[in-house]
Protein backbone atom coordinates (compact mmCIF):
# COMPACT_ATOMS: atom_id res chain seq x y z
CA UNK A 1 0.00 0.00 0.00
CA UNK A 2 1.20 3.24 -0.88
CA UNK A 3 1.84 5.63 2.07
CA UNK A 4 0.48 9.40 1.49
CA UNK A 5 2.63 12.31 1.39
CA UNK A 6 1.01 13.74 4.27
CA UNK A 7 2.69 11.19 6.49
CA UNK A 8 6.29 11.44 5.54
CA UNK A 9 8.44 13.77 7.81
CA UNK A 10 11.61 15.50 6.19
CA UNK A 11 14.89 14.25 6.89
CA UNK A 12 17.93 15.73 8.37
CA UNK A 13 20.02 17.87 6.25
CA UNK A 14 23.52 16.03 5.17
CA UNK A 15 26.32 18.17 5.72
CA UNK A 16 28.19 19.69 2.58
CA UNK A 17 31.87 18.44 3.50
CA UNK A 18 34.42 16.94 4.28
CA UNK A 19 34.37 15.90 0.73
CA UNK A 20 32.55 18.17 -1.52
CA UNK A 21 35.95 19.97 -2.76
CA UNK A 22 36.64 16.37 -4.01
CA UNK A 23 33.70 16.05 -6.42
CA UNK A 24 33.65 19.81 -7.04
CA UNK A 25 37.50 20.35 -7.76
CA UNK A 26 38.76 17.02 -8.39
CA UNK A 27 42.52 17.80 -9.40
CA UNK A 28 42.82 20.41 -6.24
CA UNK A 29 42.10 16.86 -4.81
CA UNK A 30 44.85 14.69 -6.25
CA UNK A 31 42.04 13.61 -8.01
CA UNK A 32 43.11 13.49 -11.68
CA UNK A 33 41.79 12.85 -15.14
CA UNK A 34 38.28 13.40 -14.50
CA UNK A 35 38.00 16.89 -15.99
CA UNK A 36 40.22 18.13 -18.49
CA UNK A 37 40.55 21.53 -16.36
CA UNK A 38 38.09 22.07 -13.12
CA UNK A 39 35.38 24.21 -13.71
CA UNK A 40 36.01 27.76 -12.22
CA UNK A 41 39.34 27.44 -12.39
CA UNK A 42 40.35 31.34 -12.55
CA UNK A 43 37.72 34.22 -13.09
CA UNK A 44 40.15 35.61 -15.68
CA UNK A 45 42.36 34.96 -18.40
CA UNK A 46 45.34 36.83 -19.65
CA UNK A 47 44.80 40.23 -21.15
CA UNK A 48 42.06 41.28 -18.23
CA UNK A 49 41.62 44.97 -18.09
CA UNK A 50 42.53 46.24 -14.24
CA UNK A 51 44.16 45.82 -11.54
CA UNK A 52 45.14 41.92 -11.11
CA UNK A 53 44.40 41.77 -7.01
CA UNK A 54 45.47 38.44 -4.90
CA UNK A 55 42.98 38.11 -2.01
CA UNK A 56 44.47 35.74 0.58
CA UNK A 57 42.55 34.33 3.70
CA UNK A 58 41.08 31.41 5.76
CA UNK A 59 37.51 30.22 6.84
CA UNK A 60 37.58 29.70 10.55
CA UNK A 61 34.94 27.68 12.46
CA UNK A 62 33.38 28.44 16.19
CA UNK A 63 36.52 27.19 17.69
CA UNK A 64 39.22 29.34 15.85
CA UNK A 65 40.30 26.67 13.56
CA UNK A 66 41.03 27.19 10.06
CA UNK A 67 38.66 25.27 8.33
CA UNK A 68 41.43 23.29 5.41
CA UNK A 69 38.01 21.41 3.40
CA UNK A 70 36.48 24.74 2.72
CA UNK A 71 35.40 25.52 -0.93
CA UNK A 72 34.21 28.82 -1.92
CA UNK A 73 32.69 29.89 -5.24
CA UNK A 74 33.23 33.85 -6.20
CA UNK A 75 30.58 35.63 -8.60
CA UNK A 76 32.20 39.21 -9.46
CA UNK A 77 31.66 42.19 -12.11
CA UNK A 78 34.76 43.52 -14.66
CA UNK A 79 36.68 46.06 -13.30
CA UNK A 80 34.76 48.53 -15.28
CA UNK A 81 31.58 46.72 -13.09
CA UNK A 82 30.45 44.78 -15.78
CA UNK A 83 29.40 41.33 -15.82
CA UNK A 84 30.08 38.72 -17.96
CA UNK A 85 27.52 38.66 -20.94
CA UNK A 86 26.63 42.49 -20.28
CA UNK A 87 27.22 44.69 -23.48
CA UNK A 88 31.21 46.32 -23.05
CA UNK A 89 32.16 43.60 -20.49
CA UNK A 90 35.53 42.33 -20.58
CA UNK A 91 35.68 39.22 -22.70
CA UNK A 92 38.64 38.05 -20.50
CA UNK A 93 36.89 38.51 -17.18
CA UNK A 94 34.44 35.24 -16.56
CA UNK A 95 34.12 36.87 -13.03
CA UNK A 96 33.37 33.33 -11.60
CA UNK A 97 35.75 30.92 -9.75
CA UNK A 98 35.86 28.11 -7.49
CA UNK A 99 38.82 27.07 -5.02
CA UNK A 100 39.68 26.11 -1.98
CA UNK A 101 41.54 25.78 1.25
CA UNK A 102 44.86 24.22 1.51
CA UNK A 103 44.73 21.78 3.25
CA UNK A 104 47.59 21.95 5.48
CA UNK A 105 47.44 25.35 5.76
CA UNK A 106 43.63 25.90 5.69
CA UNK A 107 44.56 29.46 3.55
CA UNK A 108 42.97 30.11 1.08
CA UNK A 109 44.12 32.42 -2.73
CA UNK A 110 41.93 34.10 -5.13
CA UNK A 111 44.05 36.24 -7.88
CA UNK A 112 41.39 38.11 -9.84
CA UNK A 113 40.70 41.41 -11.45
CA UNK A 114 39.78 44.11 -8.94
CA UNK A 115 35.86 44.86 -9.88
CA UNK A 116 34.24 48.11 -10.13
CA UNK A 117 31.07 49.84 -9.16
CA UNK A 118 27.79 47.87 -10.32
CA UNK A 119 25.18 50.35 -11.58
CA UNK A 120 21.75 49.95 -9.64
CA UNK A 121 18.32 49.86 -11.45
CA UNK A 122 17.85 53.01 -9.05
CA UNK A 123 20.81 54.82 -10.62
CA UNK A 124 23.24 54.41 -7.90
CA UNK A 125 25.98 52.49 -7.47
CA UNK A 126 27.06 49.18 -5.34
CA UNK A 127 30.57 49.74 -3.98
CA UNK A 128 33.66 47.18 -5.43
CA UNK A 129 32.25 43.62 -3.99
CA UNK A 130 32.96 40.11 -4.95
CA UNK A 131 30.45 37.58 -4.04
CA UNK A 132 31.60 34.12 -2.51
CA UNK A 133 29.62 31.01 -1.35
CA UNK A 134 30.97 29.16 1.29
CA UNK A 135 30.62 25.11 2.00
CA UNK A 136 32.66 22.80 4.47
CA UNK A 137 32.16 20.09 6.84
CA UNK A 138 29.40 21.10 9.11
CA UNK A 139 27.78 23.72 7.09
CA UNK A 140 24.34 22.00 5.59
CA UNK A 141 23.51 25.29 3.62
CA UNK A 142 26.02 27.24 1.75
CA UNK A 143 26.51 30.16 3.29
CA UNK A 144 26.46 33.70 1.00
CA UNK A 145 28.85 36.75 1.95
CA UNK A 146 30.58 39.63 0.07
CA UNK A 147 33.92 41.15 -0.11
CA UNK A 148 34.35 44.40 -0.04
CA UNK A 149 37.49 46.46 0.10
CA UNK A 150 39.00 48.86 2.69
CA UNK A 151 40.70 51.42 0.47
CA UNK A 152 37.33 52.27 -1.74
CA UNK A 153 34.39 54.42 -1.01
CA UNK A 154 32.06 52.11 0.42
CA UNK A 155 29.70 54.47 2.13
CA UNK A 156 26.94 54.29 -0.05
CA UNK A 157 26.78 50.82 -0.93
CA UNK A 158 22.81 49.79 -0.43
CA UNK A 159 23.70 46.35 1.01
CA UNK A 160 26.34 47.74 3.70
CA UNK A 161 23.22 50.31 4.30
CA UNK A 162 20.95 47.64 5.94
CA UNK A 163 23.41 46.28 7.90
CA UNK A 164 21.92 47.55 11.54
CA UNK A 165 25.34 46.48 13.37
CA UNK A 166 27.23 49.21 12.16
CA UNK A 167 30.66 47.43 13.75
CA UNK A 168 29.87 44.27 11.65
CA UNK A 169 30.68 46.11 8.37
CA UNK A 170 34.34 45.22 9.09
CA UNK A 171 33.58 41.93 8.83
CA UNK A 172 32.76 42.37 5.22
CA UNK A 173 35.89 44.49 4.46
CA UNK A 174 39.63 42.86 3.07
CA UNK A 175 42.14 44.90 4.25
CA UNK A 176 44.93 45.91 1.50
CA UNK A 177 48.49 44.08 2.99
CA UNK A 178 50.44 45.32 0.46
CA UNK A 179 50.67 46.25 -3.97
CA UNK A 180 47.69 44.55 -5.18
CA UNK A 181 47.40 41.98 -2.28
CA UNK A 182 44.30 41.66 0.20
CA UNK A 183 43.75 39.41 3.42
CA UNK A 184 39.94 38.83 3.96
CA UNK A 185 38.92 36.14 6.92
CA UNK A 186 36.23 34.12 6.69
CA UNK A 187 34.65 33.28 11.06
CA UNK A 188 31.34 31.39 11.01
CA UNK A 189 30.57 32.09 14.16
CA UNK A 190 31.82 33.66 17.51
CA UNK A 191 33.51 37.01 18.02
CA UNK A 192 34.22 38.99 14.72
CA UNK A 193 31.43 36.77 13.07
CA UNK A 194 31.17 37.47 9.21
CA UNK A 195 28.02 39.13 7.79
CA UNK A 196 26.13 36.27 6.05
CA UNK A 197 23.77 37.62 3.49
CA UNK A 198 20.20 35.96 2.30
CA UNK A 199 20.02 36.77 -1.16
Amino acid sequence: MVQKLTTLTETASQTAGPYVHIGCIPTFAGVGGVYPEDLGLSPIREGAKGEIITITGSVYDGTGWAMRDAMMESWQPDAAGLFAGQDGADPNVSGFCRFAADGVSGEFTLRTVKPGPVATRSGGFQAPHISVWIVARGINTGLHTRIYFDDEDNKGDPVLARIEQRPRVQTLMATKTGAGAYRFDIRLRGERETVFLDM
